[in-house]
């Protein structure tokens, strides 16, 4: 999940050339590339030399290969509370949530301690999970399933949306599963369930329980 995390946020900030290594180790490992093994105590030796042969390249006045890049901030992609808000009342963007069905719906616990369930008025559902295959690794789905999937959940490819789910996490699973069907502008509510749930509910109204608003 952190590699879909890594993913949106490098997007954020303006980085253009982001992938994310499908499957993860276990498919890298299951097409039979080679991985590297160290302990924790190996790695921090190893990354000590090569600080030591970099600082000396610097003395020495060699070149050290330094790569820079300047951030540039994409608000497109980053949604804060107030964003959304707006949106329950205009109605713009169509917002997923990529949490469990039961914790959406408001009749399976929160893992946070005093968090209700619930969600935002005007999201649908759609579980992460939906997005890859479920036989190990969990590959992402082919482009076409993925569309139907969003279809399936009544989402409209052709209206804008936003994401979000339990804190600002599996919502990027959403993202890049919207990414690969040629959505490229989704942005994820960073604060997420817990934020929102978190607030006053006469100014931020909530669903916790089927049948409510």
């Amino acid at each position: 999940m952190i590699s879909f995390k890594m993913f949106r946020m490098f997007r954020v900030f303006g980085h253009k050339k982001v992938w994310v290594l499908d499957g993860g180790l276990p498919q890298w490992q299951a097409s039979g590339f080679n991985v590297e093994k160290a302990s924790p105590d190996d790695d921090a030796v190893l990354k000590s030399i090569a600080a030591n042969r970099a600082v000396k390249r610097v003395y020495n006045g060699e070149q050290t290969n330094t790569i820079s890049f300047q951030t540039e901030f994409q608000p497109n992609l980053f949604w804060a509370l107030e964003k959304v808000a707006q949106n329950v009342t205009a109605k713009t963007y169509q917002q997923i949530d990529a949490r469990a069905k039961g914790r959406f719906d408001g009749v399976a616990p929160e893992p946070r301690e005093g968090v209700r369930s619930g969600h935002i008025p005007g999201s649908v559902c759609v579980p992460f999970p939906e997005m890859f295959d479920g036989a190990p690794p969990s590959l992402l789905l082919p482009a076409d399933e993925l569309r139907r999937k969003f279809q399936h959940a009544g989402i409209s490819l052709d209206r804008p949306i936003v994401v979000t789910c339990g804190s600002g996490v599996t919502a990027c699973i959403l993202a890049l599963g919207l990414y690969r069907i040629g959505k490229r502008d989704v942005p994820v509510y960073d604060g997420s369930w817990t934020e929102w749930e978190g607030q006053s509910d006469s100014d931020y109204p909530k669903v916790t329980a089927p049948g409510t608003a």
